[in-house]
């Protein structure tokens, strides 16, 4: 239960953090040098320069009603891991826009362009990596995965590109190609960010010596394993194979060992994107736990 409490409240700040970065980035960078972009922000610049909404009243009332949207779409689920951003960035947007020491970083385009679309990129996939949502423009595209199957990437991307479409009435070519450059930018950092830590390796180790290689797994990387019946193809030798799943920092030392206890072991190693489960995605329950936690639910059966 502590451990819930405490990652609630870790993910809560994390989500915090990805928004104020996302919007020092727009005030920053994005409204000085009258850059186009995509997302809410894009919709709001183009209501600005056509009809002098202000950016923070129109993102909080498009925020709203994409949230609403979400929730009769989506259910209550969605709408609690959008809530935060959905009300949040309105706010600390306002609140940023009044500091002048945010103003006037640079004028060089191109520089805000790098600079912006990293922090854009970076906040938004902060923000995604704890679960949760930015609101806005992100909303429709998972309605429609939802209702019609559209991969959620290719919505986003005609969105992002009939936002700027939009802007093009008041931008010229080389603000449109900046344009471009900049939500090229944000995207390669989104995947980036997202991508971070959660790239694992599973090793499938052939030895006869699978019993000494598994115990050093368990005792040395304090990693779990599994063992796995194996056959050879040519003798058809039985014997057991021991599958594990490491981080980067892990597999050279899991090299030394497997060498040091068979020379002769035949490793696979293969990179995998995600893993879900104890010691990665939740927290790491030991054997001697499990069987605390296994005695006492029977004790409290029992009386």
């Amino acid at each position: 239960m502590k451990y819930l409490q405490k990652k609630y409240i870790q993910d809560i700040f994390y989500i915090l953090a990805g928004n104020t970065i996302y919007a020092a980035a727009v005030i920053m960078f994005i409204l000085p040098n009258n850059l186009i972009t995509g997302g809410t922000t894009g919709i709001a610049l183009f209501f600005n320069q056509q009809f002098h909404v202000p950016i923070a009243t129109f993102v909080s009332v498009f925020n709203v009603a994409m949230f609403i949207l979400g929730f009769a779409m989506l259910g209550k689920e969605f709408a609690l891991t959008t809530v935060i951003s959905t009300f949040y960035y309105p706010v600390i947007y306002g609140v940023l826009e009044k500091l002048p020491q945010l103003q006037g970083i640079t004028d060089d385009l191109l520089l805000s362009v790098i600079c912006g679309g990293i922090m854009i990129g970076f906040g938004i996939g902060i923000v995604l990596r704890m679960g949760g949502s930015t609101g806005g423009v992100d909303i429709p595209p998972l309605v429609l995965n939802k209702k019609f199957g559209i991969p959620v990437s290719v919505s986003l991307y005609v969105i992002d590109f009939f936002i700027l479409l939009l802007q093009m009435i008041f931008s010229n070519k080389e603000q449109i190609l900046y344009g471009i450059v900049l939500v090229l930018t944000y995207t390669i950092v989104l995947d980036k960010v997202l991508g971070i830590g959660k790239t694992q390796f599973q090793v499938n180790i052939i030895s006869e010596k699978y019993e000494e290689i598994n115990q050093m797994i368990i005792t040395k990387l304090d990693r779990g394993s599994t063992l796995v019946y194996a056959e050879t193809g040519r003798c058809h030798n039985q014997n057991l194979m021991v599958m594990s799943i490491i981080n980067s920092r892990e597999l050279s030392k899991l090299n030394q060992f497997v060498m040091e206890i068979d020379p002769n072991a035949f490793v696979v190693i293969s990179q995998v994107n995600e893993v879900k489960g104890g010691g990665f995605s939740t927290e790491k329950v030991y054997v001697e736990e499990m069987q605390t936690m296994y005695s006492r639910a029977r004790e409290e059966t029992i009386y």
